[in-house]
C-alpha cells in the first residue's frame, strides 16, 4: 500500500486552530485532534529498531493508539474486516445503512453513549420487526 500524499498529522498541524475556532468543537473532539497531531512523532516518544540481518538502527516513534487514527487503526481495521468475511454465514445477506436526521447531531454529541444505547436499539428492534413480519425469519446482525 502506498502512504499517502498527506498525513492527517499535517493536515490538522495547517488547518486545526482554523477549524476550532469555526466550528467549536467539544473537548472530547479537540483531545482527538491533539492525539491524531502527535501520532508517531518525537512528543509521544519512541523506540530502537535493531535489524538482526545488517545491525542497522532505526528510531520509530509511538503511536497515539487513538481509535480515530487512521494510522493506527488501519491495520486493526484490516484484521478486524477479514475475521468478519472468515465468519459470515454463506447465506443471502443485506447491507443496511440507518441514518440520523442532522437535527439530532446536538443530543449525540451532548450523550453519545446514551444516543448510540438509544439508535442501535431501536435499528435491531427494527431489524428483527421486519425480518418476522415480512419474512418470518430470526435476522441477524452486525452493527459499527
Amino acid at each position: 500500500m502506498s502512504r499517502p500524499q498527506h498525513e492527517v498529522a499535517e493536515v490538522i498541524k495547517l488547518f486545526g486552530q482554523r477549524f476550532c475556532e469555526e466550528c467549536q468543537p467539544n473537548g472530547y473532539q479537540k483531545r482527538v485532534l491533539n492525539a491524531l497531531s502527535l501520532c508517531r512523532s518525537p512528543a509521544l516518544g519512541g523506540h530502537k529498531e535493531k535489524c538482526d540481518c545488517c545491525a542497522k538502527e532505526r528510531i520509530s516513534y509511538n503511536s497515539c493508539r487513538n481509535r480515530h487514527c487512521p494510522k493506527c487503526q488501519g491495520s486493526k481495521q484490516a484484521f478486524w474486516v477479514e475475521d468478519l468475511l472468515e465468519a459470515t454465514l454463506q447465506v443471502k445477506h443485506y447491507h443496511i445503512v440507518f441514518t440520523v436526521p442532522h437535527e439530532l447531531n446536538h443530543i449525540c454529541l451532548l450523550d453519545s453513549k446514551w444516543f448510540y444505547e438509544k439508535l442501535f436499539a431501536s435499528v435491531w428492534e427494527t431489524i428483527q420487526q421486519f425480518g418476522y413480519n415480512r419474512y418470518g425469519v430470526e435476522s441477524g446482525a452486525v452493527c459499527v
